[in-house]
């Protein structure tokens, strides 16, 4: 299930072969930006959560081991057990050591973006475990064998006629359905069973509360409640910034994710688990992978705010015409995109130039993270760490050489503009990739400097 690590530009073009589709996903995708809108609109302290939360955040950063300790001592106290993973690999072997003793071999998972991060359904897969993905939206891309293109709808890319033939094949449905609500009631009764048979669940975490050492996650299916609550052990995976200090602060995030992510007022399941029922386990496991290496990025570290609200993804011109998995990521979009550089430079060394660097991500993130700065300024870290390719290197020393010099400037706009009136075969051409999907402008008579300099003399 693992796509093969490429460029964003060459997967972004395979996922524009099919116009009409991508035309669909950009429509869907900024319907529900506007669903965001609106519900953001219809709070007059909108904008006051917004810096409420970011300043919250920005705490946790600073105090960040304190926290974690704390949190550790109350999850004891409450009879959970407790591990640390400093990176994919132990956390992937936590897991898998815990099923193993319990003797699982088929379990449940509700979503859980650090799992995808970890890639802990193929380790499990290897290691003789199935996971059956009970998130509507995981368990369809699943049995596709795809990994989702969206951190709150997996299967945007997905259209209904698609989900009825992965249905009829591997569900029985009857070939040629595609009726929304008949595939939701087959794909409920397939999972039903799954819960009502399974030994261990895997949820995700969208806060834990340092206070009580409690956790809170948010669904609309109510699949996590399902699978922790009938299982007999449960294992929470997070990433160790979903700290926040208090529970009182939960009434802060919980009113900006769901408007964030889905235009809702809140998620339909928001639900705290606390102890471990009699008889039950419950495993609590606190990732770093690469976090607090982020941490000590001051340029960066902020992104270690982010609520996975999937705003970014939802507004990103780009992200909308080119697809989640053209980022080869876990984490797609403007967030994914200045998160996975910090994993692997070299692997993820484009998303950061994947990008318009519009603003509109930094605009509508309910945690106030300066996306669209840190993507810039990834762009400088990558060239200067040699991570990009020669001609675009080239490319930035030159553009660096030019700009920098207002004589070079002024020069390099002359012979620009002149040689697009004599010769625009040398700029119109297959090898400049803006002239691939557009017209190139008319040439201008003069720069704006001339321009204004004989605007200027004019007017005197």
């Amino acid at each position: 299930m693992n796509r093969p690590t490429t460029d964003h530009a060459t997967l972004a073009d395979k996922f524009n072969e099919d116009e009409p589709r991508v035309n669909w996903h950009d429509e869907t995708l900024w319907w529900v930006r506007a669903k965001r809108d609106r519900q953001a609109w219809s709070i007059p302290e909108w904008e006051l959560l917004r810096e409420t939360a970011s300043q919250i955040k920005l705490n946790v950063l600073g105090n960040l081991h304190d926290y974690l300790i704390q949190f550790e001592q109350q999850a004891l106290q409450n009879g959970a057990i407790v591990h640390w993973a400093a990176d994919a690999a132990e956390h992937n072997r936590i897991v898998t050591n815990i099923l193993q003793k319990h003797g699982v071999k088929r379990m449940v998972k509700s979503k859980s973006m650090l799992t995808e991060e970890c890639h802990l359904n193929p380790h499990l897969m290897a290691n003789g475990i199935e996971v059956i993905d009970t998130d509507l939206g995981e368990r369809i891309v699943q049995l596709a064998e795809e990994p989702p293109s969206h951190i709150v709808l997996p299967c945007i890319h997905k259209k209904k006629e698609e989900i009825g033939e992965l249905f009829h094949e591997h569900l029985g449905t009857p070939a040629g359905n595609a009726d929304p609500q008949f595939l939701t009631a087959a794909a409920r009764q397939h999972l039903r069973k799954e819960f009502l048979q399974s030994k261990a669940a895997i949820t995700g975490v969208n806060f834990a509360v340092a206070e009580t050492g409690e956790m809170v996650v948010c669904t609309n299916e109510g699949n996590a409640d399902m699978g922790a609550h009938l299982a007999d052990v449960h294992i929470a995976c997070m990433g160790i910034e979903k700290i926040i200090p208090q529970r009182k602060h939960l009434g802060v995030f919980l009113r900006l994710l769901a408007r964030s992510a889905t235009g809702q007022p809140i998620t339909t399941y928001s639900s705290h688990f606390r102890k471990p029922a009699p008889g039950q386990e419950l495993h609590i496991v606190l990732v770093d992978n690469g976090r607090s290496r982020q941490l000590g990025r001051e340029d960066f570290r902020n992104s270690l705010k982010c609520i996975r609200c999937g705003a970014c993804m939802n507004t990103c011109p780009v992200y909308r015409r080119s697809g989640g998995h053209s980022y080869h990521t876990a984490v797609a979009g403007p967030i994914g995109a200045i998160l996975a550089p910090n994993l692997n430079m070299k692997d993820y060394a484009d998303l950061p130039f994947a990008s318009t660097l519009c603003g509109s991500c930094s605009n509508v993130c309910p945690v106030k993270i300066d996306i669209h700065q840190q993507l810039y300024k990834w762009r400088q870290v990558l060239v200067q760490e040699g991570h990009t390719t020669g001609m675009k290197s080239a490319g930035m020393k030159i553009m660096s050489a030019v700009l920098s010099q207002p004589g070079n400037y002024k020069k390099a706009g002359k012979m620009g503009r002149w040689v697009m009136r004599a010769f625009p075969g040398m700029v119109n051409n297959r090898m400049n990739p803006w002239y691939k999907q557009r017209e190139m402008p008319a040439p201008p008579a003069q720069s704006f400097s001339e321009w204004y300099a004989q605007n200027k003399k004019d007017k005197k």
